[in-house]
């Protein structure tokens, strides 16, 4: 998940920050199956989770990567996250399921609900699969850019508790409810992928300024008391995305993944019942088979051309020319699986007290 505001991190192709512990891809995708397995998640299981979290770290977006590890672990420990869920897929109608997901880790739950929404499309179009009591869905762009893959148009949302404030309130209502749509690109292009949410920053962002001891930029976040804040150690929850538009655009994504689940999330927490203080998330997954609509060729063709159009805008830095959605994340993510991805020293400490209280070995690069 991208944020439309952000901490600076560097230039694409930029050295690491000094400090920073650069480690391989490969290295970390195993450590973090290795770490998942421990706690009785299936090889299968361990290595989607692995991949969701290490696609992030490629493309850039370190907030919802290897840095979730000790949470997601934490959360298997509490009971929250279910390491070995046994999830059921009900068929509601043509094109449409209902995944009762059993509180399987965020990244195994999308997963299987964007595959049986691209098998429905290929049946009425369109499929959409409605999942069910799930944890931390990860960066959504991931499942999108999945559904490509199979000449389909990708959307996934997600609802949370309430860890941002609504628009007008001096109090979280409504969570960040991220979103993400995807296209297949044209003339060679990646992938169009859309990853976005609700407020001004992450959660995620918030967390790593505090780990860094950075300074937030004015107006992304409020304290307990409402008060705006540029202290990571103060910040309490982001301001929503453009005022009313985030919060309303979060509110119904509340409305269209956990209501219409039949799991509400945010009235149960506003209202302290028991189960709004347990960690839960719904999601949504939606492919729509291009070919029903568009030759798949002719759709890659005026994606390419719409792109160089982009691209083609007069630029307010020469340097940084126009891009579409995702296209910087490729970028990264060319650059990252050659020379390894930066860990900031909290991270890393944090992967090395992992390391040691589950009894596995670190990373080369993570072991001085």
């Amino acid at each position: 998940m991208s944020d439309s505001a952000s901490l600076p991190t560097g230039a694409a192709g930029a050295p690491a920050p000094p400090g920073r512990v650069v480690v391989p891809a490969d290295d970390l995708r195993a450590f973090t199956q290795q770490a998942f397995k421990t706690r009785g998640m299936s090889h299968e299981h361990a290595a989607t989770v692995a991949d969701a979290l290490l696609w992030a770290n490629l493309r850039g977006v370190d907030t919802h990567g290897v840095t979730r590890v000790p949470r997601y672990v934490e959360l298997i420990d509490l009971g929250d996250m279910n390491a070995t869920p046994a999830m059921v897929v009900k068929e509601v109608a043509a094109g449409s399921v209902s995944i009762e997901a059993d509180r399987a880790p965020g990244p195994v739950a999308m997963m299987r609900g964007m595959n049986e929404a691209i098998a429905r499309a290929r049946v009425a179009g369109i499929g959409i699969a409605v999942v069910r009591a799930t944890t931390h869905t990860a960066a959504l762009g991931y499942y999108t850019r999945h559904a490509t893959e199979s000449q389909c148009l990708g959307i996934a949302f997600s609802g949370s508790s309430p860890n941002m404030a609504y628009h007008g309130a001096r109090a979280a209502g409504v969570s960040t409810s991220p979103l993400s749509i995807a296209a297949p690109g044209g003339d060679a292009q990646s992938p169009i992928v859309l990853d976005i949410a609700s407020g001004v920053v992450s959660l995620g962002r918030i967390a790593q300024a505090r780990k860094m001891k950075q300074t937030l930029p004015p107006g992304l976040a409020i304290d307990r008391e409402g008060n705006p804040t540029t202290d990571p150690a103060l910040a309490w929850v982001p301001l929503p995305m453009a005022g009313p538009k985030g919060s309303g655009l979060a509110l119904m994504i509340e409305l269209l993944s956990s209501v219409l689940a039949g799991n509400p999330l945010l009235a149960e927490s506003l209202e302290g019942t028991a189960a709004g203080k347990r960690h839960r998330q719904n999601g949504v997954c939606i492919a729509i088979d291009i070919a029903r609509f568009i030759d798949p060729a002719a759709f890659a063709l005026e994606a390419g051309r719409l792109a160089r159009d982009i691209h083609a805008l007069p630029a307010t830095d020469p340097a940084e020319p126009p891009m579409t959605p995702g296209e910087r994340g490729d970028r990264m993510m060319r650059l990252r699986a050659q020379t390894g991805i930066p860990l900031p020293p909290p991270v890393a400490a944090d992967l090395r007290a992992l390391a040691s209280r589950l009894a596995i070995p670190l990373p080369a690069a993570l072991g001085v």
